[in-house]
């Protein structure tokens, strides 16, 4: 065979093989169909689909797969992930994309331009904040925390999960130098099935703690031991707020955990200030933090369960801050969660000074800011106090609402004067 028909064959060979590739692929994106009239939220942009509106299906996709969705009509509506359950799809996209590598790295950058105008990515008082927020940043499943170029990547779905990896090279990408260590941490976010695999590790460098500077405070931070990805971002307005208000009172911080309000108190010349938390560690770490930070005033810090220290305690504080962790992390749980957190404020507005402040808040996605009003409402009911709001509080501009998905915005709290 003559060399120059040789190489003919040859490429013909490779491109049937690179077009079968492609081919293969390309079927292997499943394609789902809704069920007549159920495509209205994804027009409206809303990322979930419940699995009620989907047409029955012979075999389902695999969990964290990619599928794209269309209408009764054979209408293309978009693509995203799939998982079996009652929330079956994540919206990535509502037009045709690929989701790879460039995908995430368009939609990193989008999410840092956000930061930059919200004067945060270059911040010398506070160099920590979220640099994706879910749904919020189109991106349901996935949260990326930035600590000083130290990123902890958490996943929520199986789908992000199995993106990690990709995630994790945009991320260095969009950030080059800036960027220290990636830690991804997804052991408590996603299914049982997923905990063999590598749910708790490094995918970039090897560090687990840094200190942070947070309006010029600094925090101790670990990503590896701590809740959540470390740190509570998300309370950083409200703690400024709490600061304001500050000097010269007496104040309790329960569920403290590493002491942010805390400290924020004794910068700004709190008498005393009083944190409580069930977790030694979380103490020590609010220690940490007072010896990081100098304060004007008196601190006492302990380990207590809060329900039992509010039931021993004379309450004689002048501002109350109640920052608890989720009570209800899925709509299961929505009434037990209510019930929880109208018994915590009971009791807490029963034993509170007249004159004093309570900051109280819900983390808990499932309960709006309606039903915790009303469940705070209906605590001070029977506790027979008057309360008067002050501000209603939420959460800061690293953590934006889609206003087409507002279920994403799931921090509330509120400043009340209590008669």
């Amino acid at each position: 065979m003559k060399k120059g028909r040789f190489e003919i064959v040859y490429l013909t060979l490779i491109y049937n093989e690179v077009t079968n590739y492609l081919h293969l692929n390309f079927n292997s994106i499943n394609k789902l169909l809704l069920k007549k009239n159920k495509e209205a939220p994804l027009k409206r942009f809303h990322h979930w689909i419940f699995s009620g509106a989907l047409q029955h299906q012979n075999e389902k996709p695999a969990d964290g797969s990619i599928v794209e969705v269309y209408s009764y009509k054979k209408e293309y509506l978009g693509i995203g992930h799939y998982n079996d359950g009652n929330i079956c799809v994540r919206m990535l996209s509502f037009q045709k994309e690929n989701i790879n590598t460039t995908f995430w790295l368009s939609r990193i950058q989008q999410a840092k331009a956000l930061r930059t105008a919200m004067g945060l990515t270059e911040n010398p008082a506070t160099n920590a904040y979220r640099l994706i927020h879910g749904e919020g940043d189109r991106l349901p499943g996935l949260v990326i925390d930035n600590y000083n170029g130290h990123f902890v990547l958490q996943a929520h779905s199986t789908g992000m999960h199995h993106s990690r990896h990709q995630i994790a090279e945009a991320l260095q990408t969009c950030f080059g130098d800036e960027l220290k260590s990636i830690y991804y941490k997804s052991g408590n976010t996603l299914p049982k099935s997923l905990i063999s695999d590598e749910v708790e590790t490094f995918l970039v460098g090897d560090a687990t703690d840094t200190i942070i500077l947070e309006n010029e405070l600094q925090f101790y931070v670990n990503w590896k031991e701590g809740q959540k990805t470390g740190f509570f971002l998300d309370q950083r307005l409200n703690r400024q707020l709490l600061g304001s208000m500050a000097k010269g009172k007496r104040i309790l911080n329960a569920f403290c955990y590493s002491g942010g309000f805390s400290m924020y108190a004794l910068k700004e010349g709190a008498a005393l200030v009083h944190s409580v938390d069930a977790s030694q560690k979380a103490i020590d770490w609010t220690l940490k933090n007072e010896e990081l930070n100098s304060g004007n005033g008196t601190h006492k810090a302990e380990v207590a369960d809060v329900s039992t220290f509010i039931k021993n305690s004379p309450m004689d504080y002048d501002i109350v801050i109640l920052d608890p962790p989720a009570f209800a992390k899925n709509i299961r749980s929505k009434h037990r969660a209510t019930i929880g957190y109208k018994k915590l404020n009971k009791q807490a507005l029963k034993k509170m000074q007249p004159g004093s402040i309570l900051f109280t808040f819900s983390c808990s996605q499932p309960i709006d800011l309606g039903l915790f009003e009303n469940t705070v409402r209906a605590a001070a009911i029977e506790a027979g106090r008057k309360i008067q709001v002050i501000k209603r509080l939420g959460q800061p501009t690293d953590h934006p609402v889609n206003l087409f998905h507002p279920e994403v915005s799931y921090l509330k709290g509120l400043v009340l004067y209590i008669s």
